[in-house]
């Protein structure tokens, strides 16, 4: 199944979701969308991206239900953001040299984290990375370029079978 993103037409970063017949309200990067994407730019990338993985908390929530490979989050796990790394753009073992953020978080933001396949295959050296969809900060204020969801909206989608996403370009968002 394949799930898309509509940028809301009055908002840089108000999307709506559709998975099957259901609808859903997202965040997105705080510029909006862009299918010229950068490291550091604050915009969501347009294109049809495969689902690769999902990771999550075990000590805050359950294994989500999901045909997506699927795995716990370690305290040492991050994700490379580093454009001079050889890691660009992957999954890596903290402590490590390259520049990275941690998939450990305070917040709940990232108990659950889906990668979207955006720029990883090969990984481009500045066109972005740590593209997911995971959860929506309490005071819904926009992400640095991924796909935020209410932790329910998050668990149905994954629920459904999704492997796919397709992020449309602002233009295109249905009247």
């Amino acid at each position: 199944m394949i799930i898309h993103v509509w940028p809301a037409s009055d908002s840089h970063s108000d999307a709506k979701l559709h998975c099957g017949q259901t609808i859903m309200s997202a965040v997105i990067g705080k510029n909006g969308v862009t299918s010229r994407k950068r490291e550091g730019d604050m915009c969501t990338p347009v294109g049809h991206f495969t689902l690769r993985k999902v990771y999550y908390r075990a000590d805050r929530v359950e294994p989500p239900q999901t045909r997506l490979p699927l795995a716990p989050i370690t305290p040492q796990d991050g994700w490379c953001d580093d454009p001079g790394s050889e890691l660009y753009n992957h999954f890596l073992i903290h402590p490590h040299p390259a520049r990275h953020e941690m998939l450990w978080r305070e917040d709940a933001v990232y108990n659950i984290v889906v990668v979207i396949g955006y720029n990883d295959s090969p990984a481009v050296p500045g066109k972005g990375s740590a593209i997911f969809m995971h959860l929506q900060r309490r005071d819904l204020t926009p992400t640095e370029g991924c796909v935020a969801l209410s932790e329910n909206d998050l668990l149905e989608v994954l629920a459904s079978g999704a492997t796919a996403i397709t992020i449309h370009a602002a233009a295109d968002t249905p009247g």
